[in-house]
């Protein structure tokens, strides 16, 4: 299992990527769509806060199990939520 730390570091990257390419998207497009993707950064800065909220803050009464398994989780929707920002933005992408 990762420490907290390198969990942390993985929520920043993946986060500025999403927002790397809202920036990029803007910049391409100038200000077609741009509420939308203003709302895409909104969103994924709003759930970056949420993660390591999470992260720093595990339930006192996990055991290890219960720790890895809530360390688990939270990778598991940090990538569902990267995931989502990107298809929002593809989304954005495809339209004409």
């Amino acid at each position: 299992m990762a420490n907290k730390r390198e969990i942390k570091k993985d929520v920043d990257y993946l986060v500025g990527e999403v927002i790397s390419d809202c920036y990029t998207y803007l910049m391409i497009h100038g200000e077609k769509n741009r509420d939308n993707v203003i709302g895409i950064i909104g969103s994924i800065v709003e759930k970056r806060n949420n993660f390591i909220s999470r992260v720093n803050n595990p339930d006192k009464s996990f055991d290890s199990k219960q720790i890895k398994s809530h360390y688990k989780a939270i990778n598991a929707d940090l990538l569902a939520a990267v995931d989502d920002s990107f298809s929002k933005l593809s989304n954005l992408s495809a339209k004409k």
